[in-house]
């Protein structure tokens, strides 16, 4: 199976992996790197810049927030908060040890990490300007959604 996948994801993957219980998907959001390309995905979304606004931003990320923890708790799937550096796999194999296992999302795990932000300024007359990455990178609420999966394996994958 490990074979199988490899060369499945072979284009996607930067080396090999060995232990298939813990598969580690990073996103890259090549679009959200730079400000046009992030206004280009604005745009894609909403078919404009009308409401790429800071207020607009922090709203859309707040309802995911909102609705993930609607939805983790309608499915009995607890939210933990972590501390930057924590060891996510460890905190997932820790609350397996204590709960009946079953295939599926069985946790969601919140840390804080600097992150790249965009803020968009607007002009003097109050049309939407540059989109500037903020300095410091402030911290963010990246998410983990470790699951079992009989096929991948029996440990948690984050």
């Amino acid at each position: 199976m490990r074979d199988h996948l490899s060369t499945l994801y072979q284009e996607f993957l930067e080396d090999g992996y060995d232990c298939v219980d813990r598969v580690v998907l990073n996103a890259y959001f090549s679009l959200g790197q730079s400000g046009g390309g992030f206004r280009m995905w604005w745009r894609e979304l909403y078919g404009s810049d009308e409401n790429l606004d800071n207020n607009h931003l922090m709203r859309m990320a707040g309802r995911f927030s909102r609705r993930l923890r609607g939805w983790a708790k309608a499915n009995k799937v607890p939210v933990i908060y972590g501390s930057p550096g924590e060891q996510k796999h460890k905190i997932a194999e820790q609350y397996l040890a204590t709960q009946e296992q079953k295939p599926g999302l069985f946790l969601v795990l919140v840390s804080k990490a600097p992150a790249l932000v965009w803020e968009a300024q607007q002009t003097a007359n109050g049309k939407l300007g540059r989109l500037a990455p903020q300095a410091p990178w402030p911290y963010v609420n990246p998410y983990s959604f470790p699951i079992l999966d009989p096929e991948w394996g029996q440990g948690p994958s984050t």
